[in-house]
């Protein structure tokens, strides 16, 4: 297998300021990580630079992103709630992200190589069409599901979100679509940010049906993920028969995350890997693009995306933490 990666310095420029969870620190501990181990080795860096403006305004209102311009070049600390933490080059970052998001996609439709992986910030999934949550500015994994449809005219993309917490902006986004299926494993909407995402949340008007919300109870462990996704993911995915599949990668559901209350192994990330891409490989040739979305314990963090990406790159028998 042959993995494209999505990792640049540049994203460390985004200064989200003292003892906010989403720091520069994040990629900097899996850049160290994926040195020590030599993983870097094994991946293909790919070149890419901002996307043009135009994709995120598929996504995205006009007012939101003249919004954004504003307040970073007026060198504002936050926008529309205090944890969207910015700085003036957060507008900048926050394109380039969306362009990695975009150049992963292409690589891998070109066959250039069979899945890649987005080190990217800022997170994307919480960020509505009109406003910034959870960390979020650009909704990354749906500019790139859009572009996708739009540019590669692809009729179904899936994306599995398995994020502690619901990827609220991107069901918004798609959940009057059906070429977009959205499916989200998260902890309990009732005791944790951003409160969407309950199971009879499954689309509106035309695209009922096509999201699927799996709330997990606080302390879930990996026998709670793997029955969800052999019950509820796996049959979903089956049904809809994706072209494409993308992932918010988010590692807050580890046990170490100090955001959450979930009780998930790394050996079970690695486990769901395997299995989206193995249904990756039924339906749509193996295409699918990971993007990072959460995970703010940094070791843990960088840990679990090694493991991660080295399930991507096909490592066969158990892969154990160190």
């Amino acid at each position: 297998m042959t993995t494209g990666l999505i990792h640049d310095p540049r994203f460390q420029e985004h200064d989200t300021g003292p003892r906010h969870p989403e720091r520069p620190e994040r990629l900097a501990a899996i850049d160290k990580h994926l040195r020590d181990t030599g993983l870097i080795n094994r991946l293909h860096l790919l070149p890419f630079d901002r996307a043009d403006m135009s994709w995120v305004r598929r996504v995205h209102t006009r007012s939101y992103v003249e919004r954004l311009e504003l307040a970073c070049g007026q060198g504002r600390m936050y926008i529309d709630v205090e944890d969207s933490a910015i700085c003036p080059a957060s507008l900048d970052i926050a394109q380039l992200a969306v362009g990695g998001a975009l150049a992963a996609v292409d690589a891998v439709m070109k066959h250039d190589f069979d899945n890649a992986f987005c080190a990217l910030r800022p997170p994307g999934h919480h960020a509505e069409m009109d406003r910034s949550m959870g960390f979020c500015l650009f909704n990354n994994i749906a500019i790139a599901a859009e572009y996708l449809i739009a540019h590669h005219k692809l009729e179904r993309v899936a994306i599995v979100d398995f994020d502690v917490h619901h990827g609220n902006g991107t069901q918004h986004i798609f959940e009057p679509r059906r070429d977009v299926m959205f499916i989200s494993l998260h902890q309990d909407p009732r005791f944790l940010f951003p409160g969407t995402g309950f199971a009879e949340e499954q689309g509106i008007g035309e695209g009922k049906g096509f999201t699927l919300n799996i709330p997990m109870p606080p302390f879930t462990g990996d026998e709670g993920y793997r029955k969800a996704f052999h019950n509820q993911v796996l049959p979903a995915l089956n049904r809809f028969k994706p072209q494409f599949m993308l992932v918010s990668a988010g590692f807050d559901l580890l046990a170490a995350d100090p955001l959450a209350n979930m009780l998930v192994s790394p050996e079970c990330v690695v486990w769901m890997t395997r299995e989206l891409m193995a249904a990756a490989d039924l339906h749509c040739m193996g295409k699918l693009v990971s993007l990072l979305e959460g995970g703010y314990e940094l070791d843990a963090l960088a840990e679990c995306v090694g493991l991660h990406l080295r399930a991507l790159l096909g490592d066969n028998g158990d892969i154990h933490t160190t």
